[in-house]
Order: C-alpha cells, then structure tokens, then sequence
C-alpha cells in the first residue's frame, strides 16, 4: 500500500513544491549558512549593521544565518518522508550511518582546522534520529523496550554532541509522529527551534510540499546530494587555508 503524502497546511493549489525543491532549498540554504559561519563573518562589510530591529543590529551576516538556518527542519523532514518511502530501511540507514562517518573530518577540519572529536556532524542527528523512527516502529509489541530505545537514542545524541543534539533528533521524531497532523507539526516544529528561531521559518515552503519525490532520481543523484555535504564543507576549509582566516 503507497504511503500518504505528510500533511500540510496550504490549500491544493499552493502545494508547488517537490521533494526534490525542498532539497535543493535546503542544500543552498546550508551552503549560505556554512559559508556565513567560516568565511564572511571574517570581513566587516558582512557584520557592519544595516539596520536596527529593537536591541538586534542587523547586518548581512545576520540575514544569510536567518536564511541558512531554514536547512535543517527541511533535512528532518525529508529524512522522515525517506523513511515512510524507502523500500529498503536497512540500505537507507546504512548510507546515512556512512555519510556521517565520511563527513565527520571534513566538518572538522572546515569548523576549527583541526580534528576535534567533541563535536559531531549533523548526519550523525540525522542517523540518531533515523534509527529512532525505526525502533519506534519494529518494536510496536515491546512497548518498554521502544521507549527505552528511543530515549536511549536521545541520550546518544546528546552524549555524542551532535549538531542540534537532542533537540535535532527531537524534530526528526516529533515530524515522524505528526506527519498527518500540519498544524501540530508546525506549531511545535516552530517550538522545538525556540533556540534557533528563524528555524522556524523552513516550515513555510514545508507546508507547501505536494508528496512528489521530484527530480531527484536513481542513486546517482541521491548520493551525489549526500556527499554535497562533506565536498563543501572540504572546500570551505581550503578556502580558509587560503584567505588565511
């Protein structure tokens, strides 16, 4: 039995955006995040305030973050619609498990120019939060060992210090439980990325999904969006070795 498209809030007619969109979205909006975060917050003409909202002062640094910050509820929630999707679960894990395993030394090496095991990838909250969803549902009749998994897992990405910790994996879980439920799953998405608010916003072109997989087809476009990840992050760290930064 196909599975349903995840709920959302708009009207039919505003449902424009494909799975493949959003991914693209969230690529991009990484992409300016990261490149943000390790190179322009270096040159003043980034963080020279524009204009002043209250106490806030506002400068293009501030804009790019606010924008980048949108990735990471839109990997959450494509994370979810692959795993309702995928016709293998153990194949989809293991190339998430993978992934952040590659990832980790280029997310390193582009953050602090060093290996620092103190810190982890997004994947790795990604992955925790993956295989979350799937003790949640392959121990359906042990009721006492799901929860314990799942808040097991909770505990590993906060003992792990992965990117977003238990608050990441906690988004992945809640759009996992509230995927037929628009209102609910933004509302509390919108809550649970109270630390980073402008997270919230991703949850404008999320409510116009229209359950289409999109362009991005067959393995080679699908791992050529995984690997993106750690190609970016190596060549962000390269470009601080260059400009000295």
């Amino acid at each position: 039995m196909q599975p349903k498209a995840a709920a959302v809030l708009a009207p039919p007619r505003y449902r424009i955006l494909s799975g493949s969109v959003l991914k693209m979205l969230a690529l991009f909006a990484m992409l300016v995040d990261h490149t943000t975060k390790r190179i322009l917050v270096s040159y003043p003409a980034f963080t020279k305030p524009l204009y002043t909202l209250g106490s806030t002062s506002v400068s293009w640094a501030v804009l790019f973050e606010s924008f980048g910050r949108i990735a990471f509820p839109i990997f959450c929630f494509l994370i979810v619609e692959g795993f309702v999707y995928t016709r293998n679960r153990v194949r989809y894990g293991i190339s998430l498990g993978l992934f952040a395993l590659i990832s980790e030394l280029p997310f390193d090496l582009s953050r602090s120019l060093s290996v620092d095991p103190t810190y982890q990838n997004v994947f790795f909250t990604l992955f925790l939060g993956y295989l979350g969803m799937c003790a949640y549902e392959y121990l359906r009749n042990r009721p006492a060992l799901r929860v314990a998994a799942v808040l097991g897992l909770a505990l590993a990405s906060m003992g792990l210090l992965c990117d977003y910790g238990p608050r990441g994996y906690a988004m992945v879980l809640m759009l996992y439980f509230l995927r037929d439920h628009a209102l609910a799953k933004t509302a509390l998405g919108s809550c649970i990325t109270t630390a980073t608010w402008r997270a919230g916003l991703a949850f404008v072109p999320l409510n116009l999904y229209n359950g289409t997989r999109g362009f991005v087809k067959g393995p080679v476009l699908k791992y050529a969006c995984y690997a993106f990840y750690p190609v970016h992050l190596l060549v962000l760290w390269q470009l601080r070795l260059a400009l000295g930064l």
